[in-house]
């Protein structure tokens, strides 16, 4: 409890010169590790506080029994007694005192606080607390609380975005009924379990109890070591408080002695969490907690602190009774040694060096409970500065303005307190929100401990909450210690292992969703990250790969003339035209010949250059197919086609009619000649076109990427528009070919000259078996292999009619022009 005299001296002529404020320093480090509580100032609890903050009693107490002394009575008591005369315990009356009470810094535990808020808020005596409280002020039931702890909310979301940095989403929970209780269980794991984090158990700790109750205590505690040792968790989350760590390192250690298995684990501790211990725990091993990564409310190490601890001597300190005490418990000796006691216990001599101390049993660093009251001090300091300078400034009142003003000193240092703002002597700022709490963050501590039973806390990240960025989590993985069974590698918690690449999770059924199996992606499906929830198709022009883990581009495929299959029928087309050019050159050198008169001469040539063309038009379908290409290509191929075998047709007829008009009294001589095969030809030549021209005005074919057909080909293709059209160009040519073979093979053992009858029987033959091949062939192949096809049936039907007709011809002009005679054409064969 601070009093108004104890940071704030004034004369009666209220001069502001003589208003200074005392550095608080050698009040706070006074009790540092057993004075935190002090100046809370609940006198008859004192020494109980220092017992249950520092774990660190004289080895013939024990703890289980204390807490008697935590009872909301004693509270109440205690916080009357503050408001009464020492020693006299009269309610509502001090007399005889000139220092009266303004302003109480308690902690650590917030109940203690919820039960002295009655009775100050009562006298309207502001509450400063460094203890993590759940609970908001009631602004109905003023309680003054100004919270030297930031908001509890920003230390929840500072664990989530930790386990969610870390991928840790299979945790257990630990906490304290008395700090957390239901408002965790309520409020916070559920915000945690939003974020996929699972809980492989949440228990609470025992609470400190009667020695009638220490059967269930202990009961309770082995129920909770084997919960916690056997977890398939890797990562535990401690809500705890000031005595946790004591409950923490007694669980572990003897987990040995009830058949437990003692697993490493990463503990996650919340700020509250100090490192404090009982008696016998001195020579205990702190092991257990290397790696450990706990939050801390921001704090510097204060200018000479160090040597003000040093200078400590409890044969010096008159007025202190509480340093011999915490001499005795440190030192594990005494100052007075009574003859009743059962066991001989060494002197005190009050030489010995509290730096000498492991830091199990003093730290010589401020810790983060004596910084927060550090500054609780500093800041009721400057809130009563600011009062009194308000008072000075009003000293011009009224001797009755100035006496109502300071009956509403306490409520005025609670306004002020709200609004004060400073800068400590270790450069932290020091600042409330509107509701009363610490404008601060949390600091990321990693626990390094050391065989000598000595530990270091290593900075490693912040949670800043009023960062401008939306990074309100940093943190410095590669200076992290991990516990030593991970050897330095990134710990998992997880369920189960992570589902891997190609595999997608499923619910395991009555399990957390965290917990899940790994089944294969249907085919045509990936996943290309580890863990993800369902599997999902490639873009189009990607297929997955062997493994299913990831999305291949697509070839493009087509018939190009750089494949070894483009590139063959490219040359045999160019082959056979050749060949039918140097036909047809034969023929017009040898015009006047008689094999080639008798052939009708003029549709030899015409045949000779279709046939020139049918070889060359299938180079329009190998390469990339482009617009003009696709536009063109098949109506090319359709009328020059209909040109060859209107030639052939015209051939056969012209032998028939011709057989015929030998006839004596025939009528058909009028028929013989050059007119009737030339309209054969035209007219079956334009009909042909006229179908194209159709075609092509009203839904012409255009290049298409079929991207379903091939899993991991894109095929570019010619799409041949309106299909219908497509199919009466081909029927057209396939109406034509079977009357030419059917005329042909009717007239095939009519006398003729050179035997062209037959010659074109055996050429219809084939060119109609290869079109009626062609069609199922086309339709089972897909891709450039359909092309292929199409190509290899335009230049075997050709090649059939030019050998076939042309051959037996250009043999007897090359190699037997002794039978290219006219005699030769006179004979007959019957």
């Amino acid at each position: 409890m601070l009093s108004e005299n104890s940071l704030v001296k004034h004369n009666d002529d209220n001069s502001l010169d003589q208003c200074t404020i005392r550095d608080p320093l050698p009040i706070l480090h006074k009790y540092h590790q057993l004075g935190d509580f002090i100046i809370g100032g609940i006198l008859s609890q004192i020494y109980i506080f220092f017992d249950l903050l520092t774990f660190k009693h004289h080895p013939s107490q024990t703890a289980v029994g204390e807490p008697i002394y935590f009872s909301t009575t004693k509270t109440y008591q205690a916080s009357m007694e503050l408001l009464s005369v020492l020693g006299r315990f009269i309610p509502n009356y001090k007399c005889a005192s000139l220092s009266n009470p303004v302003a109480a810094i308690g902690g650590p535990s917030a109940s203690f606080c919820l039960d002295m808020a009655p009775i100050l808020s009562t006298y309207k005596i502001p509450q400063v607390t460094y203890a993590s409280t759940p609970f908001m002020n009631d602004q109905s039931k003023p309680a003054f609380f100004h919270h030297m702890f930031p908001n509890g909310a920003h230390q929840y979301m500072g664990i989530l975005q930790l386990l969610l940095h870390f991928s840790w989403t299979w945790i257990g929970v630990m906490y304290t009924e008395e700090l957390y209780g239901e408002s965790l269980l309520h409020d916070v794991l559920p915000m945690f379990s939003e974020r996929n984090i699972c809980f492989d158990f949440i228990e609470k700790f025992p609470s400190l109890v009667f020695f009638s109750q220490i059967e269930d205590m202990m009961s309770e505690a082995r129920e909770l070591l084997s919960v916690a040792m056997r977890s398939s968790a890797n990562v535990f989350v401690v809500f705890g408080g000031s005595q946790t760590m004591a409950m923490m390192r007694g669980l572990l250690h003897f987990s040995a002695f009830v058949n437990v298995p003692e697993n490493t684990k990463v503990w996650i501790m919340t700020a509250e969490v100090e490192f404090t211990s009982v008696g016998v725990q001195r020579g205990w091993s702190i092991h257990s907690i290397h790696g450990a990564i706990s939050l801390s409310i921001p704090s510097k190490n204060v200018p000479e602190f160090q040597k003000f601890i040093r200078m400590r001597n409890p044969t010096f300190e008159n007025g202190d009774g509480f340093i011999k005490d915490f001499w005795e418990n440190a030192f594990a000796c005494s100052f007075t040694q009574s003859v009743e006691e059962e066991y001989e216990e060494k002197i005190c001599s009050g030489r010995e060096k509290l730096e000498n101390l492991p830091n199990t049993v003093f730290e010589m660093s401020l810790t983060d409970h004596s910084s927060s009251v550090y500054n609780a001090v500093y800041a009721v300091a400057y809130a009563l500065h600011a009062v009194h300078l308000q008072r000075f400034k009003r000293s011009v009142l009224g001797d009755q303005e100035r006496q109502k003003l300071l009956h509403q000193k306490p409520l005025l240092l609670h306004l002020f307190l709200r609004q004060v703002s400073f800068n400590s002597s270790t450069g932290e700022k020091v600042a409330f929100n509107q509701k009363g709490e610490l404008i601060a963050g949390f600091d990321i501590i990693n626990w390094v401990t050391f065989p000598n039973q000595s530990f270091l806390r290593v900075k490693v990240g912040k949670i800043d909450p009023v960062t401008s960025s939306h990074k309100v989590l940093t943190i410095h993985e590669e200076v992290i210690i991990w516990p030593s069974l991970f050897n330095q590698t990134l710990p998992l918690s997880l369920c189960n292992e992570p589902c891997l690449l190609g595999h997608s999770k499923t619910k395991k059924e009555g399990k957390p969703f965290c917990c899940y199996d790994c089944v294969p992606c249907p085919k045509g499906k990936i996943t290309n990250q580890t863990d993800m929830d369902y599997c999902f198709q490639c873009p189009e022009d990607h297929y997955p790969s062997k493994d299913q883990d990831s999305c291949l581009p697509k070839d493009i495929s087509y018939l190009s003339y750089e494949k070894p299959l483009g590139t063959s029928l490219a040359t045999l087309a160019l082959s056979l035209s050749f060949i039918a050019a140097w036909v047809l050159g034969t023929f017009v050198k040898h015009q006047n010949t008689p094999i080639v008169k008798a052939n009708n001469r003029s549709l030899s040539y015409i045949l000779l250059v279709s046939l020139f063309l049918c070889f060359l038009c299938a180079l329009l379908f190998i390469g990339r197919p482009e617009k003009g290409t696709c536009l063109i290509r098949q109506a090319a191929f359709g009328c020059i086609f209909s040109v060859a075998v209107s030639c052939v047709l015209a051939k056969t007829i012209t032998v028939i009619l011709a057989f015929m008009a030998t006839k004596p009294g025939s009528r058909m001589r009028k028929w013989v000649g050059g007119k009737l095969a030339s309209s054969i030809v035209i007219s079956c030549s334009l009909f042909q076109a006229t179908l194209c021209t159709v075609w092509l005005a009203t839904f012409p074919p255009f290049p298409h990427f079929d991207m379903h057909s091939e899993t991991r080909e894109i095929i570019l293709e010619c799409n041949e528009g309106s299909v219908a059209m497509f199919y009466c160009v081909l029927g057209f040519m396939g109406f034509l070919a079977a009357v030419s073979f059917t005329v042909a093979f009717l007239a095939r053992k009519l006398p003729d000259s050179f035997h062209e009858t037959k010659s074109i029987t055996f050429s219809m033959l084939v060119f109609c078996s290869v079109w009626m091949t062609f069609v199922p062939t086309y339709w089972s192949t897909k891709g450039k292999y359909m092309v292929a096809v199409e190509v290899f049936s335009i230049l075997t039907s050709s090649a059939g009619l030019l050998g076939c007709i042309f051959f037996p011809k250009c043999y007897i002009i090359v190699l037997r022009p002794d039978l290219n005679k006219k005699e030769q054409l006179m004979k007959r064969k019957y």
